[in-house]
């Protein structure tokens, strides 16, 4: 590997996915991930992603529900 490709560490954690889904968000915690401890990137196995497709687009019920604001990045001004 050359030195402009170094090799990257991953290490097994929980993380929160966020979902943009038509008229909102969903949140999932506690995912099972490993990120990469240089860039933060995140690989899920298969049957995580399988299991989060079922979270999003299935009909249980959320453990709890939460309110959060939401900004829009300002554009350049004029």
């Amino acid at each position: 590997m050359s030195a402009a490709y170094p090799a990257e560490e991953f290490s097994e954690q929980e993380v929160t996915y966020i979902a943009e889904v038509p008229g909102g968000l969903i949140v999932i915690e506690r995912v099972p991930a490993r990120v990469s401890r240089v860039t933060g990137e995140r690989l899920y196995s298969p049957e995580t992603v399988e299991r989060i497709h079922e979270i999003v687009w299935g009909q249980s019920r959320p453990s709890r529900m939460l309110a959060t604001p939401v900004y829009e990045f300002p554009g350049q001004p004029v």
